[in-house]
């Protein structure tokens, strides 16, 4: 069994940024993608989300990648939640996302930074976020 330490600190938008994840459906969303992670032996160290985005740090085995953890995160979420019906409208998630390694001297404080979403957009908007994103990995600018 070979032994990996790969850390990712993934970002992900609702379909046109909608703040549409309202207080109520949050905790079940949150919930919801965990446990379908851990269905899908996805390991998910910590999420959380604001009314249009979600910030997870998620620990990748030998065998997965990304963008398959990405699909797999969000695409069963958004018809999860259109199945429930849990929106007024159809709900949806960006295709594009943030995804960035984390050192293991980090993972407390990416933590941190993920559990206290709320105090943080009390004073920066995610758009804010997201620019400040693009120029600290040194990303090209597109939108998320």
């Amino acid at each position: 069994m070979p032994y990996i330490a790969i850390w990712i600190h993934a970002v992900w938008a609702t379909k046109s940024r909608e703040r549409i994840i309202s207080k109520e459906i949050k905790p079940k969303l949150l919930a919801h993608m965990k446990e379908n992670a851990k269905s899908k032996k996805i390991y998910i160290n910590e999420m959380n989300c604001e009314p249009e985005h979600v910030h997870a740090l998620i620990s990748l085995s030998a065998d997965q990648s990304i963008s398959e953890v990405m699909q797999l995160i969000k695409g069963e979420s958004s018809y999860w939640i259109n199945q429930n019906k849990l929106t007024k409208v159809k709900f949806g998630w960006q295709d594009e996302y943030f995804a960035v390694s984390v050192s293991k001297s980090q993972i407390a404080s990416v933590k941190k930074y993920i559990r206290n979403q709320e105090e943080h957009h009390r004073r920066k908007s995610y758009t804010e976020e997201c620019e400040e994103f693009i120029s600290k990995y040194g990303f090209d600018k597109y939108k998320i």
